[in-house]
């Protein structure tokens, strides 16, 4: 990376905590402290995770800091997207896979990235609909993934999929996950799923315990369309990003494309930084995540 900065130097800071992760309000503080002597012309404010997406849609800001696990900085680039606004992660939780600095070592790239030093990471989402009946019950932006699964008991779900009005198949199974390449390495990867780059912008379907029907995850390309439809009296449920949790019914339609939203992620390290991050963390070792 050059040694000039590469960005206008940050002067509106939010730094959002979430509150349910120890020692997360202590960091926030001790980092504060850290920003207001370097860049003392500058408005750093600080909020909860409950109190920061009022406040990013009221307020503007260059940058955000996201102190928590993964789920925090996905529900802080959630409430950016609309805005491009910049997050940079600190990671408080266990895997760490999206969040640039660590608890222990955040000082020496968190001063790089205030003073302009850093690269944007820009990674896609997914529009998902949830359709019954013709009438749209909802629209959610994601940056992981959508899930349409069983919901308690153990009698599986089929799942009539088409790709861009095409009939694939009838997925008999506990679910079909749709991912980004960001979600690759979630509940994609958990499933059985292909690890994806970051910066590529394919749409990954995978099944969840499939019974009898297709087994193998598919990878199609930006502009696909596809459209799920239940086809089962047993409990299902609407999964993204793990937020929010809808009732599927029987006959229940669910489309999903790219958004036109995109999560921007900053980053201070090399563009190989997510091949050692995924070397260190499959082999258990996070601290060699660097």
């Amino acid at each position: 990376m050059s040694n000039q900065p590469s960005h206008p130097v940050p002067q509106r800071i939010a730094l959002v905590f979430n509150p349910a992760v120890p020692d997360a309000e202590a960091i926030t503080r001790e980092i504060d402290a850290f920003i207001r002597p370097r860049l003392p012309a500058s408005d750093a404010k600080t909020f909860s995770q409950v109190e920061f997406p009022a406040a990013v849609r009221a307020e503007p800001f260059d940058l955000v800091i996201a102190l928590g696990g993964d789920g925090t900085l996905l529900r802080v680039s959630h409430a950016c997207a609309k805005k491009k606004i910049p997050v940079l992660g600190v990671n408080l939780g266990r895997l760490g896979f999206l969040a640039e600095l660590q608890r222990d070592n955040w000082a020496s790239r968190l001063e790089q990235v205030l003073a302009g030093k850093y690269w944007i990471e820009t990674r896609m989402m997914l529009h998902v609909k949830q359709e019954r009946g013709g009438k749209i019950l909802g629209e959610w932006d994601v940056i992981n993934e959508c899930a349409v699964t069983r919901s308690g008991g153990m009698k599986m779900v089929r799942l009539e999929t088409s790709i861009d009005g095409q009939p694939l198949t009838i997925y008999a199974a506990d679910g079909l996950i749709t991912a980004t390449p960001t979600g690759s390495t979630a509940y994609a990867l958990a499933a059985g799923g292909p690890i994806l780059p970051p910066e590529l912008r394919n749409i990954l379907l995978i099944p969840v315990a499939p019974h009898l029907s297709v087994e193998r995850a598919i990878v199609l390309p930006d502009g696909a369309e596809v459209t799920i439809r239940l086809h089962s009296e047993a409990p299902a449920v609407l999964s993204c990003d793990g937020q929010h949790q809808e009732e599927m019914l029987n006959h229940d339609r669910v489309f999903i494309r790219s958004s036109e939203l995109s999560a921007r992620l900053i980053r201070a390290r090399d563009r190989g930084y997510f091949y050692r991050n995924i070397a260190a963390r499959l082999n258990r070792n996070p601290q060699s995540a660097e």
